[in-house]
């Protein structure tokens, strides 16, 4: 029997090519895995939206009150100025359902803490509001924080419900039960940073990261600025 020889060389990869394909395959794994597992930021813009149509409607009610946020007006007379210090501050979003128009406004989707909107303004309520209520907000204020979201840290303890005073120079950042950015340090590092949004009263909204927080606060003008957390 005759035996034949090839002259066709071996086509399989030596082991440096294999390892160099590899190589390449991680570097384009590592490139795109960012992108793939950024989480979604359509909560971000959906709480935006409400605390801008919170503050028109502080606007709103105002207009109909003397120029008068509610926090400055007396029960007696539709308000909720002696509330400010007691569980029931969050009927200050009670008496401007007129101008809210739906509960929903005052509930942040991201907001796990508080199992979702209420259907009306009755009491359930005060168990379903995601964002504070500046206390100190006048009209004619600038820079006063009018309402936010809730869920910050105050030098690194959680804000408790009720009325906070922050002082200007006290450590406020967020926590990340709510809103949050991820930033990748290496292929399989990555932090998770909180971020929120702020609602002031000259009717912007701001993103805000916890220097943009920190920052936002010694803007205010105020030595200690009262937040009351349903």
């Amino acid at each position: 029997m005759k035996t034949y020889s090839s002259n066709q060389k071996n086509q399989a990869l030596t082991l440096i090519e294999a390892v160099v394909v590899i190589f390449i395959i991680g570097i384009f794994v590592m490139m795109l895995l960012p992108a793939l597992v950024r989480p979604p930021r359509h909560h971000g813009f959906s709480c935006i939206n409400n605390l801008k149509q919170i503050g028109l409607a502080y606007r709103i009610w105002a207009g109909d009150n003397n120029d008068k946020y509610p926090m400055e007006v007396s029960v007696a007379n539709g308000g909720t100025m002696e509330l400010m210090n007691t569980p029931d501050a969050w009927k200050t979003f009670q008496v401007m359902s007129n101008e809210l128009s739906t509960p929903k406004v005052i509930y942040c989707p991201a907001d796990s803490a508080h199992g979702g909107y209420a259907t009306n303004f009755g009491d359930d309520l005060k168990n379903k509001i995601s964002y504070f209520i500046g206390v100190d907000v006048t009209n004619g204020s600038v820079n006063i924080l009018l309402s936010g979201d809730g869920n910050f840290l105050l030098n690194n303890s959680p804000a408790n419900h009720g009325l906070v005073n922050v002082a200007s120079d006290n450590s406020l950042r967020w926590d990340i039960s709510r809103h949050v950015s991820t930033t990748r340090q290496a292929w399989f590092f990555k932090t998770k940073i909180g971020f929120g949004n702020i609602g002031l009263a000259d009717g912007s909204v701001q993103q805000l990261n916890n220097s943009g927080l920190s920052n936002l606060l010694q803007q205010t003008g105020l030595a200690t600025n009262r937040l009351a957390i349903p």
